[in-house]
């Protein structure tokens, strides 16, 4: 790395890890990751290589590559870039997509202003110092799937059964009447 770049990478947590980096001109080699890589650029442009095309993406733009994907990066512009991603397990999109035999998502656009990903990114990247909980980490997976499938032109959109909706309501019950003394597991 060249001076004054820097990766910061917060607390880990079983299928999801979350970095901020600010690169200020060569990022890093053609590579590629087993994982989804979900983010959004914070300053500068971040270019890159993808798919045979070279991307850029400013501020407020998010960017999703796919699993086994070829990318390198580095700074579009002599300022350098900064940027926030989430690389995400693609077995934890597919079980929040209830994904038996289900194919992946596939986001065509690269970059994008894609309002549902940005929404669904930004808990996750809000505080990178403190570690995710559970339900915290299984609430990121749901929205990712969502907004990746919401994304992806192929795939049905999901609706909820009747039963989902009775498992909700009874759960919300019981959280209810333990407020006070707690729930018993």
């Amino acid at each position: 790395t060249v001076a004054g770049d820097w990766i910061k990478a917060a607390p880990p947590s079983p299928g999801i890890e979350r970095i901020e980096a600010f690169f200020t001109g060569h990022g890093f080699d053609p590579h590629r990751h087993d994982t989804y890589a979900i983010g959004y650029t914070v300053g500068g442009v971040q270019s890159f290589r993808y798919r045979g095309a070279s991307e850029h993406s400013v501020p407020g733009k998010v960017f999703v590559l796919h699993p086994d994907e070829l990318h390198d990066g580095h700074a579009g512009k002599d300022i350098g870039f900064r940027y926030r991603i989430l690389y995400v397990d693609p077995g934890l999109i597919l079980d929040a997509l209830d994904g038996a035999g289900r194919p992946l998502p596939f986001v065509r656009e690269t970059v994008s202003d894609n309002a549902a990903l940005l929404a669904a990114l930004v808990p996750a990247l809000g505080d990178l110092d403190r570690p995710l909980e559970e339900l915290q980490r299984d609430q990121i997976a749901v929205g990712l799937a969502d907004a990746l499938a919401a994304a992806d032109p192929s795939i049905a959109v999901r609706r909820l059964s009747t039963r989902h909706w009775r498992a909700v309501d009874e759960a919300r019950a019981l959280l209810d009447a333990g407020v006070e003394t707690g729930v018993a597991s």
